[in-house]
Formats: structure tokens, C-alpha cells, sequence
């Protein structure tokens, strides 16, 4: 009935059952599982009072009969299509009770289930012996260009070209500046990199990687130390775009600033512990007026490649320069080529 996770997802199972409560899902899981919760966030903490403040015997059998109840809401909801074949993985946070006692239940009606040996616990340490503890043994190369230049755009073309690919900025859902929130905020630092262990593992180490030049945090998550060190000595490919230009993509990138008044005028609020007051003002007037192509160009020169542009580090390659006279559709394709013929011809 133990399971050893040996590697990480995906894993032989039909379907992967995340017994925990809601809260401690939604700030990790396994990739791919679904969250069957045997006691909500209200019932563990009801439980854990009890185990500690009253009755050890007290606290298991309210929770027993809590987890009963839960386990009868599943399997006649989510669980009532299941064949008799159906073979799932359970785990909690330790691969104790709680998965345990909804792992019995199942395999009472005859399902093939098995527990996860140590849980969520060993899971997170598989994640954290890939992204923190061994070096990556990926070839990566980085992409690199002031903002507005297209390189989310350009490193999604390539994916569909062919490249391997990690896409940071999807993953931490931010654009990595102070305009660059997403709706519906960012995942937990522990879900960022559930996901990116997800796309590392399946990346082949015999052809090179493409990511973006990044600073070491993107919005508030934290790149791990293993693929923060990697970026540290990959060679780069260059992208540049006349300054029109990039103002021009930052007006249709952006969308949700320019129809937003008010989310615009906080954004460059934000902007006052870096620039004179008079400055400041001179981008709200752009704002107010609507000449968001002038502002962009003003952000761009006085803000972005200043406090953005990254020094070559000693033992950084350059492999190229590409020369991007318009983002549209059409040249950032040919663009992407050019940037994955010099990353194929340094291997």
C-alpha cells in the first residue's frame, strides 16, 4: 500500500489525491493532483485544539468521524464514475492518518490504492535536492534585452518551434517590474517551484534551454539556487529593438494600465523613491492626456534600461546580437530562428 516516490510527477497512477486541507493545497501540491480534502481548514484546527488543549482519544475519534463523513462526500461526488480498475496515489502531509484512513476506505471497495511513503514531505524534498541541493545538468542560454522588447513573446515562438524552453515569467505569473502584476497574483514560493521542477525534469540535458535574463527575484518569488547559478555562467543572445518600437508593444502588452486610470496612476506612484518629483509628475501628465507611447518611451529611457540593464559577468559568452526593427508576428518568427541557431551552434 506505500508508495516511494523515487521521481518526481508524472507517476503511474490514474489519478493523484491530495487529502489535505484546502489552505495547505493551495499553497503547494503535487502537479496534477486533485485536492479530496478529509477535513477542511475549520476541522484540522478544531482537531489539532483538541489534541493539544483536551484528549489525545477525543481528538482521533472526532477525527475519525470527520474524515468518515468527508470520505462519503468524495466518493459519491467526485469519486462515483470510477471503475473498479481505477488505480489512485493518496498522500497527506506526512503519509500518515489522514491519507492513511481515506486510503483504507478506498481499498475496502476494492480500488488498487497506495499512500504516498512520507507524504507531501517527501515530495517537497524531491524538489528541493533538484532546484537546491545538486547543480542543474541543463546547457541553458540566456536571452537578454531591455523591456519592451519581446523576449516572453519571442521565447513562446521558439517553444512552439521546437526549443526547450522555461518560461519564468509564466510560471511566477509577474512580468518582473513594477508594471507587471498579474491578475490574480502570484503562486506561494513552493507552487512556483513545484512548477518549474515539473518542466526541468522534462527538459532533455543534450539540447540547450532557453530562458530570459532575469534578476534573481521575479515580483516576490525567488529563483532556487540551482538554476540561479546556472543563469549565472550561460552564454546569452542579445535582442534589440528600436526604442519606438518597444514603446509601441508596452502599449498593447500592457492593456490592463492603459484602460485602467487609476491602476496606471498608482504604478507610477511606485515609481517615486527612484526619480524627482518632477518627473513624476511629467508621467502623470502623459498618463492624463493619454499619450501612453511617449510615456512608455519616458519609462524606458529613464527607469527600465538604467535600472534593469545587466553587467556581463567574467565568465558570461556572448553568442549574438539580433537586430529586431519591428515586434510583429513576422519578425520576432524570424527572430526566434536566428536566436535558436546561435544557442544550437555553441553545442
Amino acid at each position: 500500500m506505500a508508495y516511494t516516490l523515487t521521481s518526481l510527477p508524472p507517476l503511474p497512477f490514474d489519478t493523484v489525491i491530495d487529502v489535505r486541507a484546502p489552505s495547505e493545497f493551495a499553497e503547494d501540491h503535487m502537479p496534477g493532483a486533485i485536492n479530496l480534502p478529509v477535513l477542511s481548514d475549520a476541522e484540522r484546527a478544531r482537531v489539532g485544539t483538541i489534541y493539544v488543549r483536551q484528549d489525545r482519544f477525543l481528538a482521533r475519534k472526532i477525527g475519525a468521524a470527520l474524515v468518515a463523513r468527508n470520505a462519503a462526500v468524495h466518493i459519491e461526488g467526485p469519486l462515483a464514475d470510477k471503475e473498479g480498475g481505477w488505480r489512485p496515489l493518496v498522500y497527506c502531509w506526512r503519509g500518515g492518518q489522514r491519507s492513511g484512513s481515506f486510503a483504507s476506505i478506498l481499498s475496502q471497495i476494492g480500488w488498487r490504492v497506495e499512500v504516498v511513503e512520507g507524504g507531501y514531505r517527501s515530495y517537497r524534498r524531491l524538489v528541493s535536492r533538484l532546484l537546491y541541493d545538486t547543480p542543474l545538468p541543463h546547457r541553458l542560454v540566456l536571452v537578454d534585452g531591455g523591456t519592451g522588447t519581446g523576449k516572453t513573446q519571442l521565447l513562446q515562438r521558439m517553444a512552439r518551434d521546437g526549443a526547450q524552453v522555461i518560461d519564468l515569467e509564466g510560471l511566477a505569473r509577474h512580468r518582473g517590474s513594477n508594471f507587471g502584476g498579474w491578475d490574480g497574483g502570484q503562486p506561494a514560493q513552493k507552487m512556483f517551484e513545484s512548477h518549474l521542477a515539473q518542466v526541468v525534469t522534462g527538459l532533455d540535458p543534450a539540447r540547450p534551454v532557453f530562458v530570459e535574463a532575469e534578476s534573481s527575484s521575479i515580483g516576490r518569488v525567488k529563483l532556487p539556487p540551482a538554476l540561479w547559478q546556472a543563469m549565472g555562467t550561460a552564454p546569452v543572445v542579445r535582442i534589440e529593438v528600436p526604442l519606438s518600437a518597444r514603446a509601441r508593444f508596452l502599449t498593447t502588452t500592457y492593456p490592463d494600465l492603459t484602460a485602467d486610470a487609476a491602476l496606471l496612476e498608482r504604478r507610477i506612484e511606485s515609481l517615486k523613491p527612484y526619480h524627482p518629483g518632477d518627473r513624476i509628475a511629467a508621467w502623470h501628465r502623459l498618463a492624463h492626456e493619454g499619450r501612453y507611447e511617449t510615456l512608455a518611451e519616458g519609462l524606458i529611457e529613464a527607469h527600465y534600461d538604467p535600472r534593469y540593464r545587466r553587467p556581463g559577468g567574467a565568465e558570461r559568452v556572448e553568442l549574438g546580437t539580433v537586430a529586431v526593427p519591428e515586434l510583429t508576428e513576422a519578425e520576432i518568427a524570424r527572430a526566434a530562428e536566428r536566436v535558436m541557431a546561435l544557442g544550437e551552434a555553441k553545442g
